[in-house]
């Protein structure tokens, strides 16, 4: 799994055979972020559902200014640690906590985000009662993206969110909501 673009293209990251993880493909992670480019620089993210960090660390890449890494599997973290250390990012946080307490943590300490990518195990079907959740926190800032990956769910509605862009990849489908202002 490589770096796709921006200042570390080429970069090999680790953590591929995560037990858990699906990592995003090379393909759906560039159309996802030509989708996205104009929002991505000067971004704080947050990369939820974490895994080898490939889509915070692709978004450092291109320019975002702060990524936090989240992933309730300590394997998954270790490897987010590792890199980070080794493309020698400076500009990142990693914590290792289920989702729920993830949000309620960026909550009490006013931490908010421009880009949010949520890419929950697919069994989980959870993505609804997140971005519910991340609403109701107001952990997104105005015109921030939500970037959602999953497999089988459809197209939500959300208070204060419209739907800017859906595109299908086989059986993955990507959706970015966008928050009104």
């Amino acid at each position: 799994m490589r770096v796709i673009s921006g200042i570390y293209k080429g970069r090999k990251i680790d953590g591929y055979t995560i037990d858990g993880t699906r990592p995003t493909q090379e393909r759906v992670k560039e159309s996802l972020f030509s989708m996205i480019q104009e929002k991505v620089p000067t971004s704080i993210v947050l990369d939820l559902f974490a895994g080898s960090g490939n889509l915070g660390i692709e978004a450092l890449s291109n320019g975002a200014k702060f990524a936090y890494f989240n992933d309730s599997n300590k394997n998954a973290c270790k490897v987010i640690q590792k890199n980070i250390d080794t493309l020698k990012i400076s500009n990142a946080k990693v914590t290792c906590m289920d989702y729920q307490e993830a949000l309620k943590y960026f909550s009490k300490n006013k931490i908010t985000f421009d880009l949010i990518f949520l890419d929950p195990p697919y069994k989980m079907h959870i993505l609804k009662e997140i971005i519910e959740e991340i609403i109701h926190l107001e952990l997104l800032n105005p015109s921030g993206l939500i970037v959602l990956e999953f497999e089988e769910e459809q197209a939500q509605e959300y208070s204060s969110l419209f739907l800017l862009k859906s595109r299908k990849y086989g059986y993955k489908n990507i959706q970015i909501y966008q928050k009104q202002e």
